[in-house]
């Protein structure tokens, strides 16, 4: 069976944004680009309805194309123990506490037991400084963290079909 990762809304923002004359910012872009069309079936994807939520936010077209993006992507459950588990990571100040939908997005991918969550969000998720801290907060809940990471990091791309 093949890892699971899922996908937090800020990998398909740089999936479908318009080019970037930042030149980090486009790096970004091409990286995700390049993983989402190559190695096709290394990875069960999915999203959730967070995910669809921040998609659905900003220009009404470029809405329209991010979420055509993750179409048939199965979506993860936002349960009450996510809940509960984004609350702790908050009151641990494992992540800030204005940044609750990064706390959830790390919940979500907990407690559905998904193997990676990858992200561009590297100043409240995929942070070498909170990263430890996250994972003790995740593991005294009973769950195993993901592994919080770019899909640079991950370096093998991922399926979305």
């Amino acid at each position: 069976m093949p890892a699971s990762g899922y996908i937090e809304s800020s990998v398909i923002s740089y999936l479908m944004a318009r080019p970037s004359r930042d030149v980090v910012a486009a790096s970004r872009q091409a990286i995700t680009i390049d993983r989402w069309r190559e190695n096709r079936g290394r990875f069960e994807v999915y999203v959730s309805a967070l995910v669809l939520e921040e998609l659905s936010a900003g220009d009404p077209a470029a809405a329209a194309a991010r979420l055509e993006a993750v179409d048939g992507i199965p979506s993860l459950e936002i349960g009450a123990e996510a809940v509960s588990l984004a609350q702790a990571l908050l009151a641990a100040e494992a992540v800030p506490a204005n940044s609750q939908r990064d706390a959830l997005h790390i919940a979500i991918a907990a407690t559905q037991g998904t193997d990676y969550l990858l992200t561009w969000n590297f100043r409240h998720i995929n942070n070498a400084e909170t990263r430890g801290l996250i994972a003790e907060v995740v593991a005294e809940q009973g769950l195993a963290c993901p592994s919080l990471c770019s899909p640079e990091e991950l370096g093998g791309g991922f399926d979305a079909t």
